[in-house]
Protein backbone atom coordinates (compact mmCIF):
# COMPACT_ATOMS: atom_id res chain seq x y z
CA UNK A 1 0.00 0.00 0.00
CA UNK A 2 1.40 3.38 -0.98
CA UNK A 3 2.44 5.34 2.33
CA UNK A 4 0.31 8.36 0.90
CA UNK A 5 -2.67 6.54 1.42
CA UNK A 6 -2.05 6.34 4.79
CA UNK A 7 -3.59 8.82 7.11
CA UNK A 8 -1.76 10.55 9.84
CA UNK A 9 -5.33 11.48 11.14
CA UNK A 10 -8.47 10.26 10.67
CA UNK A 11 -11.97 11.79 11.20
CA UNK A 12 -14.83 9.50 11.57
CA UNK A 13 -18.38 11.82 11.58
CA UNK A 14 -21.18 10.86 12.93
CA UNK A 15 -24.45 12.81 12.86
CA UNK A 16 -26.83 12.66 15.64
CA UNK A 17 -30.35 13.73 15.48
CA UNK A 18 -33.94 11.82 16.99
CA UNK A 19 -34.24 9.80 13.59
CA UNK A 20 -30.68 9.05 12.97
CA UNK A 21 -29.44 7.73 16.64
CA UNK A 22 -31.50 4.48 16.16
CA UNK A 23 -29.49 3.40 13.46
CA UNK A 24 -26.23 3.18 15.45
CA UNK A 25 -27.37 1.16 17.65
CA UNK A 26 -28.70 -2.66 17.76
CA UNK A 27 -32.54 -2.51 17.24
CA UNK A 28 -33.36 -5.47 19.50
CA UNK A 29 -31.31 -3.98 22.42
CA UNK A 30 -34.06 -2.47 25.29
CA UNK A 31 -30.89 -0.69 26.98
CA UNK A 32 -30.44 2.62 27.51
CA UNK A 33 -28.52 4.71 25.02
CA UNK A 34 -25.13 5.12 26.59
CA UNK A 35 -25.67 1.06 27.44
CA UNK A 36 -26.25 -0.15 24.09
CA UNK A 37 -24.91 -2.35 21.62
CA UNK A 38 -23.44 -0.96 18.54
CA UNK A 39 -25.35 -2.26 15.80
CA UNK A 40 -23.12 -4.33 13.52
CA UNK A 41 -23.69 -1.65 10.19
CA UNK A 42 -22.10 0.96 12.56
CA UNK A 43 -19.29 -1.06 13.90
CA UNK A 44 -18.60 -1.67 9.90
CA UNK A 45 -18.71 1.62 9.25
CA UNK A 46 -16.25 2.76 12.12
CA UNK A 47 -13.66 -0.03 11.01
CA UNK A 48 -13.61 0.83 7.39
CA UNK A 49 -13.15 4.30 8.11
CA UNK A 50 -9.75 3.24 10.25
CA UNK A 51 -8.09 1.12 7.65
CA UNK A 52 -5.57 3.36 6.57
CA UNK A 53 -4.65 4.43 10.12
CA UNK A 54 -0.88 3.85 10.73
CA UNK A 55 0.84 3.34 14.46
CA UNK A 56 1.07 6.81 14.91
CA UNK A 57 -2.60 7.97 13.78
CA UNK A 58 -4.82 10.06 15.75
CA UNK A 59 -8.30 9.36 15.39
CA UNK A 60 -11.45 11.36 16.11
CA UNK A 61 -15.09 11.35 16.06
CA UNK A 62 -16.44 14.90 14.30
CA UNK A 63 -20.34 14.42 16.19
CA UNK A 64 -22.81 16.83 13.61
CA UNK A 65 -25.09 18.14 15.18
CA UNK A 66 -28.15 20.63 14.15
CA UNK A 67 -30.13 21.79 17.28
CA UNK A 68 -28.92 21.69 20.89
CA UNK A 69 -32.48 19.12 21.23
CA UNK A 70 -29.58 17.19 19.48
CA UNK A 71 -26.96 17.39 20.86
CA UNK A 72 -28.38 15.44 23.57
CA UNK A 73 -27.46 12.27 21.89
CA UNK A 74 -23.69 13.02 21.32
CA UNK A 75 -22.71 12.17 24.77
CA UNK A 76 -24.79 8.97 24.82
CA UNK A 77 -23.36 7.45 21.49
CA UNK A 78 -19.63 8.61 22.57
CA UNK A 79 -20.87 6.47 25.83
CA UNK A 80 -21.78 3.42 24.14
CA UNK A 81 -19.06 3.96 21.30
CA UNK A 82 -15.94 3.63 24.56
CA UNK A 83 -17.81 0.92 25.84
CA UNK A 84 -18.00 -1.15 22.98
CA UNK A 85 -14.37 -0.80 21.73
CA UNK A 86 -13.41 -1.05 25.37
CA UNK A 87 -14.59 -4.17 25.12
CA UNK A 88 -13.50 -5.40 22.11
CA UNK A 89 -9.76 -4.48 23.26
CA UNK A 90 -10.19 -6.65 26.23
CA UNK A 91 -11.50 -9.59 24.33
CA UNK A 92 -8.22 -9.10 21.81
CA UNK A 93 -5.89 -8.58 24.87
CA UNK A 94 -7.17 -12.17 26.24
CA UNK A 95 -6.86 -13.43 22.45
CA UNK A 96 -3.49 -12.60 22.82
CA UNK A 97 -2.66 -13.98 25.59
CA UNK A 98 -3.79 -17.27 25.24
CA UNK A 99 -1.95 -17.08 21.61
CA UNK A 100 1.01 -16.28 24.00
CA UNK A 101 0.36 -19.03 26.83
CA UNK A 102 -0.27 -21.56 23.80
CA UNK A 103 2.91 -20.55 21.78
CA UNK A 104 4.97 -21.57 24.93
CA UNK A 105 3.55 -24.57 26.06
CA UNK A 106 3.97 -25.81 22.65
CA UNK A 107 7.77 -24.76 22.85
CA UNK A 108 8.06 -26.53 25.97
CA UNK A 109 6.78 -29.80 24.47
CA UNK A 110 8.40 -29.33 21.18
CA UNK A 111 11.68 -29.14 23.39
CA UNK A 112 10.72 -31.98 25.95
CA UNK A 113 10.72 -34.13 22.75
CA UNK A 114 13.67 -33.16 21.05
CA UNK A 115 15.60 -33.51 24.66
CA UNK A 116 13.56 -37.14 24.93
CA UNK A 117 15.04 -37.64 21.65
CA UNK A 118 18.41 -36.82 22.29
CA UNK A 119 18.20 -38.44 25.64
CA UNK A 120 17.82 -42.16 24.10
CA UNK A 121 20.56 -41.16 21.61
CA UNK A 122 22.60 -40.77 24.39
CA UNK A 123 21.66 -43.77 26.62
CA UNK A 124 22.28 -46.11 23.64
CA UNK A 125 25.44 -44.82 23.16
CA UNK A 126 26.11 -45.31 26.55
CA UNK A 127 25.15 -49.10 26.50
CA UNK A 128 27.22 -49.87 23.51
CA UNK A 129 24.91 -49.65 20.72
CA UNK A 130 25.63 -48.01 17.70
CA UNK A 131 22.66 -46.17 15.77
CA UNK A 132 23.25 -45.38 12.34
CA UNK A 133 23.98 -41.92 11.01
CA UNK A 134 20.78 -41.90 9.41
CA UNK A 135 18.49 -42.33 12.35
CA UNK A 136 20.63 -39.91 14.44
CA UNK A 137 20.44 -37.39 11.38
CA UNK A 138 16.34 -38.10 10.69
CA UNK A 139 16.42 -37.64 14.92
CA UNK A 140 18.06 -34.05 14.60
CA UNK A 141 16.14 -33.31 11.82
CA UNK A 142 13.00 -33.94 13.16
CA UNK A 143 14.02 -32.37 16.49
CA UNK A 144 14.35 -28.99 14.74
CA UNK A 145 11.06 -29.42 12.77
CA UNK A 146 9.03 -29.85 15.88
CA UNK A 147 10.34 -26.86 17.34
CA UNK A 148 10.14 -24.86 14.11
CA UNK A 149 6.73 -23.80 14.23
CA UNK A 150 6.39 -22.54 17.81
CA UNK A 151 9.61 -20.56 17.43
CA UNK A 152 8.45 -19.41 14.08
CA UNK A 153 4.63 -18.40 15.52
CA UNK A 154 6.12 -17.10 19.01
CA UNK A 155 8.77 -14.41 16.84
CA UNK A 156 6.39 -13.41 14.22
CA UNK A 157 3.01 -13.75 14.64
CA UNK A 158 2.40 -11.52 17.43
CA UNK A 159 2.38 -8.37 15.85
CA UNK A 160 -1.14 -8.30 14.47
CA UNK A 161 -2.36 -8.63 17.82
CA UNK A 162 -0.69 -6.07 19.09
CA UNK A 163 -1.58 -3.81 15.70
CA UNK A 164 -5.55 -4.73 17.11
CA UNK A 165 -4.90 -3.87 20.09
CA UNK A 166 -3.60 -0.53 19.33
CA UNK A 167 -6.44 0.47 17.01
CA UNK A 168 -9.00 -0.57 19.55
CA UNK A 169 -7.78 1.53 22.24
CA UNK A 170 -7.65 4.29 19.80
CA UNK A 171 -10.85 3.63 18.81
CA UNK A 172 -11.63 3.47 22.44
CA UNK A 173 -9.89 6.89 23.53
CA UNK A 174 -10.44 9.04 20.68
CA UNK A 175 -10.96 12.78 20.61
CA UNK A 176 -14.10 13.98 20.42
CA UNK A 177 -15.48 17.43 18.63
CA UNK A 178 -18.91 18.43 18.61
CA UNK A 179 -19.97 20.67 15.29
CA UNK A 180 -23.20 22.37 15.31
CA UNK A 181 -24.52 22.77 11.62
CA UNK A 182 -26.51 25.39 10.90
CA UNK A 183 -28.05 24.12 7.59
Amino acid sequence: MNSKLLSKGISIFLTVDSQTIEGYFNAHDPAPLYKRHLSHKFEQYIMSSVISAKRYSSIKYKIIYKTPMDEQYAEPLVLAIRSHFSEKKGLKETEFEKFKRRGWFLLIISMGVMMLFKGIETLLKSNGIQVQSSINNGMDIFSWVILWRPIDTLIFNWNPYLKDICLLDKLQNAEVIKIQNEK
